[in-house]
């Protein structure tokens, strides 16, 4: 490690309004290093990271230093910052499909970096930008630069934002929780390659993140970061060993998930009939035709896949991205109708169920979101997000029935009555999350699913909402289903796991028993990839 730092902020502090996300942090980034700056959700994380870049709002002010290799970045002009970014230091953004522009190839955006920055001819930049593709490991075949974002998936999406950032070899590269939406073995393989790239280039990494896991394995040093002060910051394995402030105890406290304990109500649960009951359900698509003379092929994304959920049980579904999960929970929704197979709910068939007896049996079946913000009407109140399921119910409520039935959900969920009159903007994502479990709650479904409901959640938040689910089970007896990339979370959350694979069920039983010793070698790979990272 270099005595000059190659990036440094001494005591900045940004205020927005009548706020100060920021303040008084001091940091230093040497080269050729990976520091970790670590914090719970509003702790400031992402905003510095807009600080060092020049990207803050322009209300905002900001006081204090901010050097790139001696030199001040503050007082530049914005032209000055434009070559810096890109060129200096390059970034990843948390969600890539946002990042990326819908209407252009990956190839011309990625194109688009190097002739912004350089005096590259357009064929120049398309030959930097195939490098760059082959660079993080999507290969050298001409096609990857004519695909479209949409046409990748998760992790080959967050690649190319990687190629994107790294095109011009800039000296730092700062990753925004680049691998919190992504499953266990795509996750493991984007570390490895940001791993992979400052080894080789001696590029330094800034790597935001919540996950203490992920700091564990990729850095060498560590910062805590708390309401916009910098707590505690030194070796990583000192941080993680024996923290010293009160704030990372209860970080590294949040993170440490432990293993679920079979419970004997949940067995005795199994020993009744299924609230939940999928019997050899397939479902088929058509792809492309290969010419207009050819018949389009079908390929089944959803085989053959049978699983039940008892009656206050908490049930885990785990697999890859592209596993068929999705697909599988349109089909237990009633969403999608199988090519053959059925779903049961409480002995009822479900699959195929119409007009009355669809919607009578819909009441007992809800679902919560990966992103609930994404999943509301930013124009609708609380209490009208809440209380849409209510539309289910043959008799409708009153204004003031509908009115008390939203009080109760918020307060079962641990919020106040009086947020039904808030927006959701006005919450924080683990707040959201709880207002969409209210939203289930309110027409008193027997069964809620999860669909990666704390994926994005910092492990704070993420605590609160698994206690809080446990806490519903045993307090109304709902089950849930819970879809996770996340073994952590499943094994902490489930009492039994189906794990899928290719659109198949691999392996299913008792958590504690599948952890350890899992009969199949993607079960095995899975746990390998969470458990080392």
């Amino acid at each position: 490690m270099s005595a000059e730092p190659l990036l440094r902020l001494d005591e900045i502090r940004v205020v927005l309004a009548t706020k100060i996300p920021l303040d008084g942090v001091s940091l230093e980034v040497h080269a050729g290093e990976i520091l970790g700056l670590v914090g719970a959700s509003g702790s400031g994380k992402s905003l510095m990271a807009l600080a060092i870049l020049g990207l803050l709002p322009r209300a905002a002010t900001v006081t204090g230093g901010l050097y790139w290799r001696g030199r001040s970045l503050l007082d530049q002009s914005p032209a000055v910052l434009r070559g810096f970014r890109g060129r200096e230091v390059g970034m990843v953004f948390q969600e890539p499909m946002t990042a990326l522009n819908p209407l252009l190839t990956i190839g011309a955006q990625i194109a688009e970096t190097v002739r912004l920055h350089t005096a590259a001819t357009r064929a120049e930049a398309t030959r930097s930008a195939a490098n760059a593709l082959v660079r993080v490991g999507l290969g050298s075949d001409a096609s990857w630069l004519a695909r479209y974002p949409h046409e990748l998936s998760g992790g080959q999406r967050q690649r190319v934002a990687i190629a994107m950032a790294i095109v011009l070899s800039p000296a730092l590269l700062i990753a925004d929780e680049p691998t919190t939406a992504l499953d266990a073995t795509t996750q493991a393989q984007v570390l490895g390659l940001l791993k992979e790239i400052v080894r080789d280039s001696g590029m330094s990494l800034l790597l935001v993140s919540h996950d203490m896991a992920v700091m564990a394995a990729m850095t060498t040093r560590l910062a805590v970061l708390e309401r916009g002060r910098i707590v505690e910051q030194g070796p990583t394995t000192a941080v993680l060993e024996g923290p010293q402030s009160a704030y990372g105890r209860r970080l590294l406290d949040a993170a440490r998930l432990e293993p679920r304990v079979a419970r004997v109500e949940a067995a005795v649960a199994r020993a009744e009939a299924p609230l939940l009951e999928v019997s050899n359900i397939v479902r088929e698509i058509s792809l492309p035709r290969r010419s207009p003379w050819s018949r389009p092929l079908p390929r089944r994304i959803v085989d053959a896949v049978s699983l039940t959920v008892s009656r206050g049980e908490i049930v885990g579904l785990i697999g890859e991205s592209g596993s068929g999960k999705t697909s599988l929970l349109r089909l237990i929704l009633a969403l999608d109708r199988p090519q053959s197979g059925s779903v049961r709910l409480s002995g009822e068939i479900f699959s195929s169920a119409r007009g009355a007896d669809l919607r009578r049996l819909r009441r007992q079946i809800q679902i919560v979101f990966q992103d609930p913000y994404g999943s509301f009407d930013p124009e609708w109140s609380v209490e009208r997000v809440v209380a849409e399921p209510l539309n289910l119910l043959e008799v409708q409520p009153t204004q003031a029935e509908r009115r008390s039935r939203v009080a109760a959900a918020l307060l079962a969920v641990g919020l106040s009555p009086e947020d039904a009159r808030r927006y959701p903007h006005e919450f924080s994502g683990g707040q959201r999350q709880r207002i969409a479990l209210a939203r289930a709650l309110i027409s008193e479904p027997a069964l809620i699913v999860c669909d990666e409901a704390v994926s994005a959640l910092d492990i704070l938040v993420r605590a609160q909402v698994l206690a809080l689910l446990e806490e519903l089970r045993g307090r109304l007896g709902v089950s849930f289903l819970f879809v996770s990339h996340d073994l952590q979370v499943v094994r902490a959350i489930a009492d039994r796991i189906y794990v899928m694979f290719r659109g198949r069920i691999v392996e299913e039983g008792e958590t504690t028993a599948v952890f350890a010793a899992p009969r199949h070698a993607f079960t095995a790979e899975l746990i390998r990839s969470t458990l080392t990272r």
